[in-house]
């Protein structure tokens, strides 16, 4: 759980500590413009910019069920982090499987790689696609 937060953490804090030396130099409102552009930078790559994330067992479920796609990421991958902006509201239409907080996820991932945990990896229609091209993702995903 510490990990998925290090990287935001680590970015609010800079961001506060710039800000505070900012403002102390008489700076209040650039210290306010760094603060929100650290803030920003922070929730970018934090995961609460993805979908809820759901276990690798629950998203097989549902997608035997309905035929959605199964999305395996895990927080500050730039690559999951590419797909998941460039999907825009589409990426609600799959299930994502957070392989740091899921074990099962993280070893459906390194079955499918070879023993990797290449992310971000999408399962549609029983078909594995590791590190898909987001305009053909979201073509599958409507």
């Amino acid at each position: 759980m510490r990990r998925r937060w290090m990287a935001p953490g680590l970015l609010a804090a800079i961001g506060v500590v710039l800000a505070a030396w900012t403002a102390a130099r008489g700076g209040l409102v650039a210290a306010a413009a760094v603060l929100v552009v650290y803030a920003a930078l922070g929730f970018v790559i934090s995961p609460l910019a993805f979908p809820r994330p759901v276990g690798a067992e629950e998203a097989r479920r549902r997608s035997a069920a309905d035929g959605r796609a199964i999305v395996y990421w895990r927080p500050g991958c730039r690559y999951c982090m590419r797909l998941r902006f460039r999907l825009g509201r589409a990426a609600r239409r799959a299930y994502w499987v957070d392989i740091w907080r899921d074990p099962k996820g993280a070893a459906a991932v390194r079955g499918i790689t070879g023993g990797d945990e290449t992310v971000p990896t999408v399962v549609l229609a029983g078909e594995p696609h590791v590190n898909p091209d987001p305009k053909w993702l979201r073509d599958r995903l409507g």
